[in-house]
């Protein structure tokens, strides 16, 4: 019994200590879509800093989300309605892993995907 219980808590402890300090993110987001130029900030967690206003807030965000940059699932229905000419783009890591996605607001499953992680594409 003791040895689940200590697997337990490492199970639970070594990723979310792990976690943030493999986070670092570079964010551009624009705001009227491919012309102009984007708003830019970066992020770090563990501690959380960087020009992102609220860092502290993102990254308890972002470190209780399973998986913030999933892209949609393939063969997934989506509502044809457009939400905006908006788009982001976030390269890094997260959690360790390698980040390069892109975020746009070109149907109901995009824009879902950008609501998820909106409080860091201001």
């Amino acid at each position: 019994m003791r040895k689940l219980l200590v697997l337990v808590a490492l199970v639970l402890v070594a990723p979310a200590a792990a976690a943030g300090g493999g986070t670092s993110l570079h964010i551009a987001v624009w705001p009227q879509g491919a012309e102009g130029a984007p708003h830019t900030w970066t992020l770090r967690c563990a501690p959380a800093r960087g020009t992102l206003p609220h860092a502290g807030h993102a990254c308890s965000r972002l470190l209780a989300t399973r998986a913030p940059f999933a892209p949609t699932p393939k063969g997934t229905a989506c509502t044809m309605i457009y939400g905006g000419p908006q788009m982001a783009r976030v390269t890094g890591t997260f959690r360790g892993h390698k980040v390069w996605t892109t975020f746009h607001r070109r149907n109901g499953c995009e824009t879902a995907r950008w609501n998820r992680v909106a409080y860091i594409l201001r």
